[in-house]
């Protein structure tokens, strides 16, 4: 077993996995501390270290809100077991779990970036154990990287010191991470031309945003977006924060310093950073992707769209109870008025689909209703075959049976526990079923981080139920439930509809 390996700043010892064929190495700096004079600034490399690193335990979390353990908020109690887990600004580490005897086996490798929204998360959140996926023959790296004002602030002084790295710490972060992994990882076994790039809502928006980033030409070789990708559907449906340009989130910088009282850049990287953070809760801001023209060039979903990305497989979906947009209105009256404003000369169409004909607005409402993420990713499927990229794209929908008191469905997140195959951290009392279903899982998503293609055999030995790539003959989706099954169903009529009026809508604009 790997247990002492040599990087490129120096030594490094990890521990026996509870599975002691599996190496962890925790803790690992993959670039300076951004502290002081490296606050709001790119990743700068990480110094030389003589003795060998101890990599035992993970490293501080990035600064965010300190998470209260509350039974009535299911994120919290379902992920939030340790509120008083240590935070610092000094947080540019990651993590690594190897199943190499030596170097020279030339693994696949799996880099995870974690969600919360791009303001909270950490990489020693229980479900990201990369144990179980490592025993499938895969280096895993979960990376952590600043969020919030620490990850995404803007301001004139910053551009003018680094026009060449203006905004977005914490996508620089991540891509400084990967670019870590892709020279290093070859000391833990892996190869470091067979990358995988995989996240998890604000973590599957990350990816999003490296996989259309001009900077990072073959950095990755394929990507898993999970529950990360969107786009605006009704109005006035609840949707992630969009993108905003330099110019704006440099203004947006100014009221902060104005609101922290300071004066200048010099003055607010000397402010200590536990104030920084409870000023920005203060203040209610929310701080995330900027198209600063550098590392961002514009809408991560249009440019998927135009095949302006770095053609590679994918591999996305979501769960079957999470981001459904709903049209927000109150009466019939209001409802025929939106299809008309949407849709003109078919608004009569949409609203057959949607008998709102009747004098049920609930009714209506109900059958209108559509989940954002398969909306997107549908749109996305149908470009990339209009376009002629046909990269092969695999999309699935997690729709298995979540126990416990609180009866929550598939709510968003809730598929961590089971890719990742760490079912028993959990407090829920899953059974056999719902342990079957996570080795099925993490199975596809060994096979797809392997070879880009998800399909192989159980670790039963007998062959998965095969998922086909999503095409616009074939527009299937591989089911996870009790027992997966590749859903050979068209969408739901309203679903068609939809698409079919994005696509004429980008036509006549």
């Amino acid at each position: 077993m790997l247990r002492v390996v040599k990087v490129e700043n120096g030594m490094v010892k990890g521990l026996p996995a509870a599975d002691p064929r599996i190496t962890s190495f925790k803790g690992i700096p993959f670039a300076a501390p951004p502290v002081g004079e490296n606050r709001w600034r790119a990743p700068q490399p990480a110094k030389d270290w003589e003795d060998v690193l101890k990599a035992y335990d993970f490293a501080p979390v990035s600064m965010q809100v300190r998470q209260k353990i509350d039974i009535n908020n299911i994120y919290t109690r379902e992920w939030a077991v340790d509120p008083d887990i240590s935070m610092d600004e000094d947080c540019l580490y990651l993590n690594v779990w190897t199943p190499a005897n030596s170097p020279d086996e030339n693994l696949p490798v799996f880099v995870w970036y974690f969600g919360g929204g791009l303001q909270v998360g950490h990489t020693a959140e229980m479900e990201f154990d990369g144990e179980r996926i490592a025993r499938r023959g895969i280096v895993v790296v979960t990376i952590n990287y600043r969020l919030n004002v620490f990850g995404f602030l803007c301001h004139p002084e910053i551009t003018a010191e680094a026009a060449e790295a203006p905004a977005n710490f914490g996508h620089l972060d991540q891509q400084a991470a990967t670019q870590w992994v892709k020279r290093n990882i070859a000391a833990f076994g892996g190869d470091p031309d067979n990358i995988t790039i995989g996240g998890q809502s604000a973590g599957g928006g990350s990816v999003m945003s490296q996989l259309t980033s001009p900077q990072n030409e073959g950095l990755f070789q394929r990507a898993i977006i999970q529950s990360g990708v969107f786009t605006p559907l009704y109005p006035g449906s609840s949707m992630p924060r969009v993108r905003r340009n330099l110019t704006e989130a440099e203004q947006e910088g100014v009221k902060f310093f104005e609101f922290l009282g300071v004066s200048s850049l010099a003055e607010a990287r000397k402010l200590e950073a536990e104030y920084l953070r409870d000023k920005m809760l203060e203040y209610k801001a929310f701080w995330g992707t900027v198209v600063d023209q550098v590392f961002s060039v514009g809408n991560a979903f249009d440019l998927f769209l135009e095949n302006k990305r770095w053609k590679i497989p994918v591999l996305w979906g979501h769960t079957s109870s999470e981001f459904f947009s709903v049209p927000k209105v109150k009466t019939l009256e209001e409802f025929r008025q939106m299809a008309v404003e949407m849709f003109g000369d078919d608004a009569d169409e949409f609203l057959a689909l949607c008998q709102a004909q009747s004098d049920n607005i609930d009714e209506a409402v109900k059958k209108a209703a559509v989940s954002s993420i398969e909306y997107a990713i549908r749109i996305a499927s149908q470009a990339n075959a209009d376009t002629g990229a046909n990269i092969p794209l695999y999309h699935y929908n997690f729709d298995a049976e979540i126990p416990g008191w609180d009866d929550p469905g598939t709510f968003h997140s809730v598929d961590l526990w089971f890719f990742f195959e760490t079912l028993a951290k959990c407090w829920r009392p899953f059974v056999g079923k719902h342990y079957d279903l996570a080795r099925q899982m993490c199975n596809y998503w060994a096979n797809f981080i392997c070879s880009g293609d998800p399909n192989g055999k159980d670790s039963t030995g007998e062959e998965l139920p095969r998922w086909e790539p999503f095409t616009l003959e074939e527009p299937y989706s591989m089911v996870f439930k009790d027992n997966s099954e590749f859903v050979r169903e068209q969408p739901s009529d309203v679903m068609q509809f939809l698409v079919k009026e994005y696509f004429k809508n980008k036509k006549g604009e």
